[in-house]
């Protein structure tokens, strides 16, 4: 069978199950990795799916969702977020990071320095899936919801922590010695330094006193490109997407700023996002997690409880003990960057199969469950 027509059924597929999902407030881009859980327990296309050109389009999904979250990163933004966000930022990833720590050490037999790199990376909040959410509960504008919204925000930055910090990881294990990490990061950080002086002077160059929308796209492409290029070099290709984005957000103009990032999402979600959550279903041991329930249960309690205790601990005197609660409910949804970070430990054997399957099972639970708790708890305890 054709690659392009096993393309073109699951896209067929995604959109006929996303509008299922549409329905009952899960987000569409969920129903692709569903199939992909789907055909990994029974797969007639082993040959397309195990294919270069499939884990090359999967790969190419998870550099762009990466570019996205570096092009949404309004660091001006999260700087000026009150006291009270940076409080129950810390207090949510600290919590969940310390136990969920001690649960994947003890669990899985992974050591400390890898067991607090997968649970801070998983301590993240998703909030892409928590917006549409918001917005079908009409809580977007409200304190509730910003305050929501901005501990989701905020912690963007604990997720380029991780992902520096795993690029590390990665890099030692495929076999660089620490001088040649110590080179890497120093690439890297040319990098970054390039990136605030295209910032800084970018009023000078011509090339940004663009007409043509369709042709700085191409310009867009050729910085996606470049610095995940340069990112692949020394191990560090999401590095590269991430930093892409970040530098992108600056240099385009305001005027053209949402006209760009329409089209950056429009490629991005419309084409490779649904092939890399594809392949994260794909590659789940589903058989594992039928037979060992359990272990998600208690991944799900356990992370749960630490940060739904900690928002309360911290914000029942600021919002009062309801809202409270229903801001870590609402923190408990995943989905986030931390499911890319996971996948590059499992494929470069950093993590055990086993432990990113019971992740990519925790991650669904943490999407269908709180949804439905939310939906209940707007309507009864009057949250509008």
């Amino acid at each position: 069978m054709e690659i392009i027509l096993f393309l073109a059924g699951v896209f067929l597929l995604t959109f006929l199950v996303g509008k299922l999902f549409e329905k009952i407030r899960i987000p569409w881009i969920f129903s692709a990795l569903l199939i992909g859980l789907f055909l990994s327990v029974f797969n007639p296309f082993t040959e397309i799916t195990n294919s270069q050109t499939f884990n090359f389009l999967a790969e190419l999904g998870m550099l762009f969702l990466l570019f996205i979250i570096g092009f949404e990163l309004n660091i001006k933004q999260i700087l000026s977020q009150g006291k009270f966000i940076f409080k129950t930022t810390g207090a949510i990833i600290l919590a969940e990071s310390f136990f969920g720590s001690i649960l994947i050490h003890y669990l899985f037999d992974i050591s400390w320095p890898i067991s607090l790199l997968v649970a801070s990376s998983f301590a993240t909040v998703g909030e892409a899936v928590l917006l549409p959410i918001l917005e079908e509960f009409k809580l977007i504008k409200t304190k509730i919801g910003q305050t929501i919204l901005g501990v989701g925000v905020l912690d963007d930055f604990v997720e380029i922590i991780t992902i520096v910090v795993a690029s590390v990881v990665i890099g030692k294990t495929v076999g660089h010695s620490h001088n040649n990490i110590f080179l890497n990061l120093l690439l890297l950080a040319s990098l970054i330094g390039v990136v605030f002086m295209i910032i800084k002077f970018h009023k000078k160059l011509p090339i940004f006193k663009f007409k043509d929308l369709s042709l700085f796209f191409i310009f867009t492409m050729f910085f996606f490109f470049m610095f995940i290029g340069v990112g692949k070099y020394v191990e560090s290709g999401a590095l590269g997407a991430l930093l892409a984005g970040i530098a992108l957000r600056n240099i385009i103009p305001p005027s053209k700023l949402k006209l760009i990032e329409s089209k950056i999402k429009t490629i991005s979600y419309g084409l490779f996002a649904p092939i890399f959550f594809l392949s994260v279903g794909l590659s789940t041991d589903v058989i594992f997690l039928l037979r060992f329930p359990l272990l998600i249960v208690a991944v799900v309690l356990m992370t749960n409880f630490a940060k739904i205790l900690s928002c309360y601990l911290v914000g029942r005197k600021v919002m009062g003990a309801k809202k409270s609660i229903f801001l870590g409910v609402s923190l408990t949804v995943k989905f986030s960057t931390s499911i890319v970070i996971i996948k590059m430990l499992a494929d470069n054997g950093i993590i055990p199969l086993e432990l990113y399957s019971v992740l990519v099972g925790t991650t669904i639970a943490f999407i269908i469950v709180p949804v439905l708790l939310l939906s209940k708890m707007v309507t009864k305890w009057h949250l509008h």
